[in-house]
């Protein structure tokens, strides 16, 4: 389960104590989304340079007096840019010839410049893989022994244009290794789905994130690839920028609603200190099957960020293009399932979702399901209380009625 602390499921000593039941019905009155409520949303993918493969897609969301850009690049390891501006003016401008040469400072930019209101990126760095029956001494602080893993920027990429779907405003990068000698990608892949939103809402599936139209949301699945273990756990290592010499803060939030997600009471998010800020959020759970409900989730833990001055991270141009070299990044783990099961080696399938925006979290309010039962378990005493006192004061009065017998 991602987050720092204690994996919080529904059962054990995790489940929500009634103090916390109390404390949610008294402040579930709903909130306000901050931010605008609908966006004018596109998809583009821009045009490569000289035949170069197509795989840099730009999502432009602009709203009454902002635009957000979300520019998502499989150049190098995956990575995402997200530029918040206070005009719905700004655009992005690519010089390709730049942005591929050994220096591609400022070959992608967001104008005009002085409109920038917050800007941060994501990078997915490397794939990895554990072995989860084999927890030596050497393995002690991972989930098994740890295969040697996939460097993300040494996989090739479908071109993006294939699978832009402008219906649902989404898109999705998909690789394998380039250099694959055990063939363990021989009938699988990696993909990368990225979807934008018009408005608020949650998707079908679980985990069902509450997305409004300041979010963009990532699902990555991995499906198909054969595991070097009969029991293997996978998982990624995400860098991000640091803001000064800190890394951003990671948060847990409980609550006592799983409608939503089965089992799952928590949302865990990344925060940039920055005004205004920008969020990455997730819930701590991934899934073995396409078709996702509790009997496939996965819990998904997550690493402390860390610097990542001890090694060098694979460069990425789109983010070494917009924020130049001097630059320090962050890093964290998420890792998916555990040795008990159920894992990928069920179905040879995990996939797990995030959300990517601007400005506070969404935050999910008390469903009226969940409203209704804790209305009728908190007030169920208080009527019974009531009704034994109208019975006692009743009682009393018939009683009172009788004259003594002198």
């Amino acid at each position: 389960m991602c987050g720092c602390g204690e994996p919080r499921w529904a059962w054990g000593r995790c489940a929500p104590s009634p103090m916390l039941l109390l404390s949610l019905l008294l402040s579930a009155a709903p909130f306000g989304l901050l931010g605008e409520e609908t966006r004018q949303v596109s998809l583009e993918v821009i045009p490569g340079w000289l035949g170069s493969p197509q795989n840099l897609l730009h999502i432009r969301a602009v709203g009454t007096n902002s635009t957000l850009h979300y520019v998502w690049s499989s150049l190098g390891p995956p990575a995402v840019l997200l530029v918040a501006t206070n005009t719905p003016h700004s655009s992005l401008v690519v010089n390709w010839s730049c942005l591929l040469s050994p220096e591609p400072d400022e070959g992608l930019m967001v104008l005009p410049k002085d409109s920038i209101q917050f800007s941060s990126a994501l990078v997915f760095t490397r794939l990895f893989e554990f072995d989860s029956t084999n927890v030596s001494d050497v393995a002690a602080k991972f989930p098994g022994k740890p295969y040697p893993p996939y460097p993300l920027a040494e996989f090739s990429w479908n071109n993006i244009t294939d699978s832009l779907d402008p219906a649902t405003l989404s898109a999705t990068f998909r690789g394998h290794p380039m250099h694959d000698p055990t063939n363990a990608f021989a009938n699988g892949s990696l993909a990368f789905r990225v979807q934008a939103f018009s408005g608020s809402g949650r998707p079908i599936q679980p985990p069902r994130l509450l997305h409004t139209a300041d979010t963009c949301q990532l699902e990555v699945a991995l499906c198909g690839a054969s595991p070097r273990g009969n029991r293997s756990l996978f998982g990624l290592e995400v860098a991000t920028l640091s803001q000064g010499p800190d890394c951003p803060s990671v948060q847990e939030q409980l609550s006592i609603d799983d409608e939503y997600t089965p089992a799952v009471f928590q949302l865990d998010q990344l925060l940039w200190d920055a005004l205004p800020s920008g969020f990455m959020q997730w819930r701590p759970v991934a899934f073995s099957q396409k078709q996702r409900g509790r009997e496939s989730a996965l819990p998904c833990q997550v690493s402390p960020l860390h610097p990542t001055l001890e090694y060098p991270l694979p460069q990425s141009p789109i983010v070494r293009a917009f924020f130049g070299s001097q630059t320090n990044f962050c890093a964290f783990n998420l890792t998916f399932g555990a040795s008990t099961g159920p894992g990928y080696w069920d179905h040879y399938y995990f996939s797990w979702s995030m959300l990517l925006g601007v400005g506070s979290p969404p935050v999910d309010t008390l469903s009226a399901l969940v409203l209704g039962i804790m209305a009728v378990a908190l007030g169920a005493p208080g009527l019974m209380l009531l009704g034994g006192g109208l019975i006692l004061l009743l009682r009393h009065k018939r009683y009172s009625e009788y004259q003594p017998i002198n």
